[in-house]
């Protein structure tokens, strides 16, 4: 049971390991997420840095065939160059520090962090950076090369736009965005775990990844001090 418990934190991280598709169905990509079309066009162009206080980069997987788990990211850097006029012509690129993998566990997330998962000494990043942005049906995917223990494989998220704020006097403006994808951690070589008796896998070889970001431009310069 131990080891069923580690495994499905495992496979979870593993989560953030891209796969090759080769299509949206293939992926259990719903290109049609709904989309504030009016945030879209109110946000302003330009590059916002991720807000790590107000973001979450993580992942949810079933274990033994009954619930999601869920784990996250501590650690990461992101930005996000957003285009208005040309949603298109927009990239997101973020790394994430795969020692910071958090589960709730810390026995399980150590054993992440070993070569049977992450193999953290030789591999410390994850990486995304986005390669096309486009729009399918009445929702919006970003497409780009997400790599892990050194192997990079690509992978699309659907994404919305969630919301605009305009910057003010001490702050400059922010954009929310949320994704969802689903990959599997194979691609990557993370073969860990095995079936139960009844057939089920412990930790299963799909994963999904969900992104919450809220990021931001900087501020106004402050006015020197006399």
């Amino acid at each position: 049971m131990k080891k069923f418990v580690v495994s499905f934190a495992i496979l979870a991280v593993a989560a953030l390991a891209a796969v090759r598709f080769t299509t949206y169905a293939d992926a259990g990509i719903t290109p049609t997420i709904p989309v504030d079309e009016k945030a879209m066009k109110a946000a302003e162009s330009g590059t916002y840095s991720f807000d790590k206080a107000h973001s979450f980069i993580g992942f949810k997987v079933k274990h033994m065939g009954l619930i999601e788990v869920p784990g996250f990211f501590r650690d990461f850097t992101g930005s996000v160059n957003y285009d208005t006029a040309d949603p298109t012509k927009s990239t997101v690129e973020f790394t994430a520090k795969a020692t910071s993998v958090d589960t709730g566990v810390a026995g399980r997330d150590r054993h992440l962090r070993t070569a049977d998962f992450f193999d953290v000494e030789k591999f410390p990043d994850l990486t995304f950076k986005s390669t096309k942005v486009e729009k399918k049906g009445k929702g919006w995917i970003v497409s780009g090369d997400l790599t892990m223990r050194g192997v990079t494989k690509p992978v699309s998220i659907p994404f919305e736009i969630t919301g605009f704020l305009p910057g003010g006097e001490r702050s400059g403006a922010k954009i929310g965005i949320s994704g969802e994808t689903t990959i599997n951690r194979r691609d990557f070589g993370v073969n860990y775990g095995n079936n139960m008796p009844n057939g089920l896998p412990a930790i299963a070889d799909q994963v999904k990844v969900v992104l919450q970001i809220e990021a931001g431009k900087p501020g106004p310069p402050r006015p020197a001090s006399e």
